[in-house]
């Protein structure tokens, strides 16, 4: 399959590439990483990558301003994406070609060539593979989004999709010339504003008997803390920091005041599954949602409660 994908890339002279809406840095990583490799071994081609420039990101790299004239006859690469809803930029349909390159459960099935692993830790461990089992060549700054892509996605490589191959790919990576100790100060920091919010998150965290957990961040709070809701992303992972919790969800209210983005994360029981019948999806332990009330995160959390109880330990 890589070597299609190579083919096709082979076959045009405009590519352009997207990513997911609210970027994390595995959905930069491997955007910018393949917009750093391709250019670099087709410097006669044009390779652009648009969506939102998200701020808390931009120490990775900056989007192109993309025309509308620049996708006739162009080939488009969606990457870490796996719901076309979720494609940040609605255009990813106007150019003559599409490829998918993710690894979420590939519950919407798009593109004319798609390449789905499931296994792969992340979008950039895919990224790095394609790359090196094609001839590539890779660069340092190629290295750098890469490598903080799938540190990005693993949890530093602490979560369960950390394989022994994502262990290669990433010492692969490390051999480059990157400062990767700044890096990781980078990943691992955030603003005073955002520890005031995780002090906020651990005085109201609702933990049941079984070990469910939640919280929300209503517009008052954020405000209060002049934290914005693609910041308040970085909490994410802070209730699983208390022993007994086992799942969770945190829920942001939206500007509207009545919907909610939802944010899900399990250290074993499956929450996709949930997160999928509330306009949602992601990886089996990692998930997202929508909720359009206040009784619905009532139900989204009590889900998770019925999800806990149902495993057996």
């Amino acid at each position: 399959m890589f070597q299609s994908i190579l083919s096709t890339i082979k076959n045009y002279q405009t590519i352009i590439i997207h990513r997911h809406q609210r970027p994390d840095p595995d959905a930069l990583g491997s955007q910018l990483g393949l917009r750093e490799i391709l250019r670099h071994n087709f410097p006669e081609k044009t390779v652009l990558a648009t969506g939102i420039d998200e701020p808390t990101l931009s120490w990775m790299a900056e989007m192109d301003t993309v025309t509308d004239e620049s996708y006739n006859g162009a080939l488009v690469i969606v990457t870490d994406t796996a719901n076309q809803p979720r494609i940040d930029d609605q255009r990813y349909l106007e150019g003559d070609f599409l490829i998918k390159i993710d690894h979420h459960p590939d519950e919407d099935v798009y593109g004319d060539l798609s390449y789905v692993d499931t296994k792969a830790s992340s979008a950039s461990e895919i990224i790095t593979e394609f790359a090196l089992e094609t001839g590539l060549i890779l660069t340092d700054e190629a290295a750098r989004l890469l490598y903080s892509g799938i540190v990005g996605d693993t949890g530093r490589f602490l979560y369960p999709a950390t394989s022994a191959k994502t262990m290669r790919i990433a010492a692969e990576l490390r051999e480059f010339n990157v400062d990767f100790a700044a890096m990781a100060r980078q990943m691992d920091s955030f603003p005073f504003k955002i520890a005031k919010l995780q002090g906020y998150v651990f005085d109201n965290l609702e933990v049941s008997e079984n070990g469910a957990a939640r919280v929300t961040l209503t517009q008052e709070i954020l405000q209060s803390l002049n934290v914005t809701e693609a910041e308040s992303s970085a909490i994410v992972g802070t209730p699983g920091k208390i022993d007994s919790v086992k799942a969770w969800a945190i829920f942001v209210q939206q500007a509207d005041g009545k919907s909610y983005r939802v944010r899900m994360r399990s250290k074993e029981v499956v929450i996709n599954t949930i997160a999928q019948k509330h306009d949602g999806g992601g990886h089996p332990l990692a998930s997202g949602a929508n909720s359009y009330s206040s009784e619905e995160n009532d139900q989204i959390f009590q889900e998770i409660i019925d999800a806990i109880a149902t495993k057996e330990y």
